[in-house]
């Protein structure tokens, strides 16, 4: 215990109250300069204080009463005196001068040795304050009549110093912690942010295209192209802000969206789209299978005026993984070797790495320069609705 450490187990000699009688003149006067010491201790350390939050000095407070009462504490004399108070302060201010001066100027900085130097300063001057003033006014006859020697000083002054010193500098560690992982929360979702804002562009893009070509035909497709092209942005727009939607929400837009783009294919192909077991418990990083789904539909329609073949299977396993493929045909001599560099699909992978680390398998294939196939598997159970 701090306690047991102190100087403060020495028990007063008998005529204490009358050496205190006559040390009455010495302590006006030393008092005073000791008044003048801690001016100056807060003086420095008052541009720093400005910077505490009110959780710091609500436990520095709560830190220092507790560390007082072992410090102060005599189980030959329970009762605490107020006197002890000066010897405290002794080693709260210097401590205080460590905390908020050199640990962030000096140790934080790397100035290693400017630290190790300005902190023996200060134990000095604890000594000497405890010695040259502090035992001579309320110990005269004991403690203040000699000097002990520094290592007898020092292990009446290191254990309190270290305890202040300690706690601070832990509270420090926990508070950068604190601020490195906002700083890496911050930077994830910025840029999640970039990626979701660049599909809507990049689909609207496509999809544009093929209402133009409608319109410009007169088809008489274009209303309902323009009607489901409506129903998938709406819920581009306000939906997908979450970080995560209902699986079962994001499934309805993969249909709207899979009706959209079966009008670009019209009679060139069949187009299935099969779910098995899907709960309506799950939820899913919106716009993350969609992508896989437009490149499907973009690249065979692309290199293919018939026999368009795309199979979209969707699973939920019992153990909470989602499964999905998506297959397609496509011919050679279009430019497929252009699919892995999209936009989308480099946008949906860098998705993934941030969205699910540890937690998805991503597999892009071509099989025999017929089909591409994408084969993902998402493990749901760390998803999270927000």
């Amino acid at each position: 215990m701090l306690g047991e450490c102190s100087l403060f187990n020495d028990e007063k000699p008998e005529n204490f109250d009358l050496s205190f009688e006559h040390s009455k003149t010495s302590f006006s006067r030393k008092s005073k300069q000791l008044n003048f010491l801690f001016l100056i201790f807060t003086f420095m350390i008052n541009s720093e204080l400005k910077k505490i939050t009110f959780k710091e000095i609500l436990f520095q407070i709560v830190l220092n009463v507790i560390v007082f009462i072992f410090f102060a504490f005599d189980k030959r004399q329970p009762e605490i005196e107020l006197f002890k108070i000066y010897f405290y302060l002794n080693y709260a201010i210097p401590a205080l001068i460590i905390n908020y001066i050199l640990l962030p100027k000096f140790l934080y900085n790397r100035k290693y040795i400017g630290f190790v130097l300005y902190s023996l300063v200060l134990v000095g001057i604890i000594i000497f304050i405890e010695e040259a003033i502090l035992e001579k006014i309320y110990y005269p006859d004991t403690r203040g009549r000699k000097f002990l020697g520094i290592f007898h000083n020092l292990m009446g002054t290191m254990p309190t110093l270290t305890v202040l010193v300690g706690f601070k500098f832990g509270w420090d560690a926990l508070t950068n912690r604190r601020k490195v992982e906002e700083l890496k929360s911050t930077a994830k979702e910025s840029e999640l942010q970039f990626l979701k804002s660049q599909i809507n562009p990049h689909f609207l893009f496509n999809n544009l295209n093929n209402l133009y070509a409608h319109a410009v035909e007169q088809s008489p497709k274009t209303p309902d192209i323009i009607l489901e092209l409506s129903a998938v942005l709406r819920y581009m727009l306000y939906d997908c802000k979450a970080d995560f939607v209902s699986l079962e929400n994001e499934i309805k837009q993969i249909k709207s969206y899979i009706s959209l783009s079966e009008l670009q294919i019209e009679d060139r192909g069949k187009v299935t789209f099969t779910t098995k077991n899907i709960s309506n418990t799950k939820f899913i990083a919106p716009l993350i299978l969609i992508v896989f789904i437009e490149n499907a539909f973009k690249h065979s329609s692309s290199s293919q005026s018939e026999d368009i073949e795309i199979d979209i299977v969707l699973e939920e396993l019992e153990n909470g993984t989602l499964k999905f493929s998506c297959k397609n045909t496509y011919r050679n001599q279009s430019n497929i070797s252009n699919v892995k560099g999209g936009i989308g699909l480099t946008n949906v992978e860098k998705r993934l790495e941030l969205l699910y680390p540890n937690a998805h398998e991503l597999k892009i294939k071509t099989i025999k320069n017929e089909n591409f196939t994408v084969e993902l598997t998402i493990d749901l159970n760390k998803t999270t609705s927000t």
